[in-house]
């Protein structure tokens, strides 16, 4: 149900089992990418290509993965077309991270999605205040989803699309959500760094440069313009209507927890529409490759057949 907040528990015993596995912090090492992908022997990853789109915006060629749903055929005239998934990346990491550190080609065989994994480097998906060629947030809304659309048998409407990332990339998936509730239906956001517009490497260290390199000085302009606590804050009861269904889910031993819950807190406040999960686990990849499964079947559920 909306607004609910769902607590998921297991056994103690497999919890044990499942964090003697968890490797913290984990960083992925990207292999160069290719302009296409070589078939296989494996079906699974027949279906995933490595592109570049030559951004204007961004002045370089920007790498993204595609994840082609069963039975897909290159055919324009062949009837339906297909929903797109955008899942966005986390801080250090790329574009192929979600089909590298996750199951997430394999879980997909069971739905009839397009999944677009795009590459935001430390750019928190957002124009650069600082950096003029590095307009993360305009090449995504601007140059790749209308890139998706016209390469692949898409339905290109609100009702067809989500996007959804993991940290950096929950915030991105939130933000794109809030300020673009014409483009998307579902907004997703797995361990969200949901306080992005605060940070700086005066408030959280090292990591925070790459804040104050995007998103520029305290109370700067880009810093209010992309504060989504800020915009939940300050949004009509019109524009809430608006808005896409939000999806939440953070683990309880997560160090962003408790402003994930925060930021749900406020979601209830202003009746926004949203599902909220919370359930064992901490800021690693066993638990975005089990999360991104779920998120797979709220889409399912939520974006139009």
């Amino acid at each position: 149900m909306d607004a609910d907040i769902r607590k998921f528990i297991l056994p103690g015993w497999l919890w044990i089992a499942i964090f003697s596995l968890s490797v913290l912090g984990q960083i992925s090492t990207t292999p160069a990418p290719q302009s296409s992908r070589a078939l296989s022997d494996n079906p699974v990853e027949d279906k995933v290509q490595t592109l570049r789109l030559n951004s204007k915006l961004m002045s370089r060629e920007m790498p993204y993965r595609v994840i082609l749903p069963p039975g897909y055929s290159a055919l324009k005239f062949k009837e339906p077309g297909y929903s797109v998934i955008y899942l966005l990346h986390g801080l250090t990491g790329h574009f192929d991270n979600w089909t590298d550190r996750t199951k997430l080609a394999e879980y997909s065989a069971t739905h009839k999605f397009i999944i677009v994994t795009p590459e935001g480097d430390n750019g928190w998906y957002t124009d650069s205040s600082t950096i003029s060629n590095d307009k993360y947030e305009s090449y995504i809304i601007k140059e790749l989803i209308p890139e998706i659309d016209k390469t692949f048998r898409t339905i290109p409407d609100r009702d067809h699309r989500a996007i959804a990332g993991l940290s950096m990339g929950g915030y991105g998936g939130l933000k794109f959500g809030l300020k673009y509730p014409e483009m998307f239906s579902l907004a997703g956001s797995f361990s969200g760094a949901l306080k992005a517009a605060s940070y700086s490497e005066k408030t959280i260290g090292p990591r925070g440069k790459t804040v104050d390199a995007i998103l520029g000085a305290e109370n700067s302009e880009t810093r209010n313009a992309n504060d989504i606590f800020k915009m939940i804050r300050e949004i009509s009861s019109e524009k809430i209507k608006s808005l896409p269904f939000l999806y939440i889910d953070c683990g309880t031993e997560d160090f962003l927890f408790d402003s994930n819950r925060e930021f749900v807190t406020l979601l209830v406040e202003k009746k926004v529409r949203h599902e909220y999960r919370q359930l064992p686990g901490a800021h690693n990849w066993i638990y975005w490759n089990a999360q991104v499964k779920e998120f797979l079947e709220v889409a399912g559920s939520r974006l139009k057949k």
